[in-house]
């Protein structure tokens, strides 16, 4: 395996561990696995400057071997943390309290993370695995609506994932879920009326929404009313990680209209990137969002920072800009001078930079 997947292997692994040992044990392993995913990355990223390159393959197998590994423990972990927290395992509530939050940040950053690279294969097995992971977080609707309508529309209007000047998390996160569920739906629906005649496609979110009924009814039945209560926190929690994810990464950013009418191609200014080094790692490279927007479906060992000036930058890690965005007040203070000098700055050479958007 190429050493620098390997360095991925070991960021995101080590959580799963911990958590394995927290669901089965009990006792510190529960607060240590949340101390990694929240102390000890935040550590990580200030103590330490290190930065990991794009890994030296040219098919990056070894980046795809690691996601479906996380994908497939993506399941296990779930099983385990809904036996585990519905009272397989024995846990007492104060042991539950850090094994519940801990698993839902692996959810919700992790796995996230990883399903969204997985659901930008051109791969249709590694497709299908991505797409549900999100369908098990009863998320399965932003497979399309990530894939057809933010990609497209971002840093417009007509983008639901992208938060405007001055709006709030709590304002964000119910417009951006049903939106993206309604934008999504439209869309896949208007790719199958462009289809051939006498050729019959099934609307994906037959699959999201059958998937997540047939998730929540299997939860029922393996574990009961106590189970489904957990099932439902898990999911909750992980899909409030992802919005918080799209808050951030895009807050205040526009797209300017051309004199010709139309709105300008996504260019490295439209996106928020951090250069923070572990949570990067855990994460799989997402705070690299700019090339991430420039070529969707290149893999996250491939990912790098734009140089210099030339793309917005959050000033803390991700995940710690993450939590700012849940205080609405110290969020604007820090974000919007920040926001608006990139809405106000000269059209330069730098920021000019533009890269084609799948349809």
């Amino acid at each position: 395996m190429d050493r620098k997947v390997l360095i991925f292997a070991a960021a995101t692994l080590t959580p799963a561990l911990l958590l394995g040992l927290a669901a089965t044990l009990g006792g510190l392993w529960g607060l240590l696995a949340l101390l990694y995913l929240t102390g000890f990355a935040l550590a990580m990223d200030a103590l330490v400057r290190f930065v990991v390159g794009p890994a030296d393959t040219a098919e990056f197998p070894d980046a795809d071997i690691l996601s479906i590994t996380l994908a497939l423990l993506h399941f296990v972990l779930l099983a385990l943390a809904l036996w585990a927290l519905s009272g397989g395992a024995g846990l007492g509530w104060i042991e539950s309290i850090p094994v519940l939050l801990g698993f839902g940040l692996f959810f919700g950053q992790i796995s996230n993370s990883n399903a969204h690279e997985l659901i930008h294969r051109a791969d249709r097995r590694l497709f299908a695995l991505g797409m549900w992971v999100y369908i098990s977080l009863l998320f399965g609707h932003h497979t399309s609506a990530h894939r057809q309508v933010h990609h497209r529309f971002v840093a417009t209007d007509a983008d639901p994932s992208t938060a405007q000047l001055d709006e709030s998390f709590y304002d964000f996160a119910p417009r951006a879920w049903w939106d993206g569920f309604r934008a999504g739906y439209e869309m896949e629906q208007a790719r199958s009326s462009r289809l051939a005649a006498g050729k019959r496609r099934v609307n994906p979110y037959v699959v999201y929404v059958g998937g997540a009924a047939g998730c929540l009814l299997a939860v029922l039945l393996l574990f009961g009313l106590g189970g489904l209560l957990v099932y439902l926190l898990l999911a909750a929690h992980a899909q409030t990680q992802l919005l918080l994810s799209d808050y951030v990464q895009h807050y205040g950013l526009t797209r300017r209209r051309l004199p010709d009418g139309r709105t300008e191609p996504v260019g490295v200014q439209h996106s928020w990137n951090a250069p923070h080094w572990f949570s990067a790692l855990m994460l799989l490279n997402a705070p690299r969002h700019s090339a991430h927007h420039a070529q969707p479906g290149l893999p996250y060992a491939a990912l790098t920072l734009p140089g210099g000036l030339a793309a917005p930058s959050l000033p803390y890690s991700l995940p710690v800009m993450a939590v700012l965005a849940l205080l609405p007040r110290h969020w604007r203070r820090v974000m919007n001078p920040r926001a608006l000098a990139w809405r106000n700055a000269p059209m330069t050479a730098a920021s000019a930079v533009t890269w084609a958007v799948q349809p």
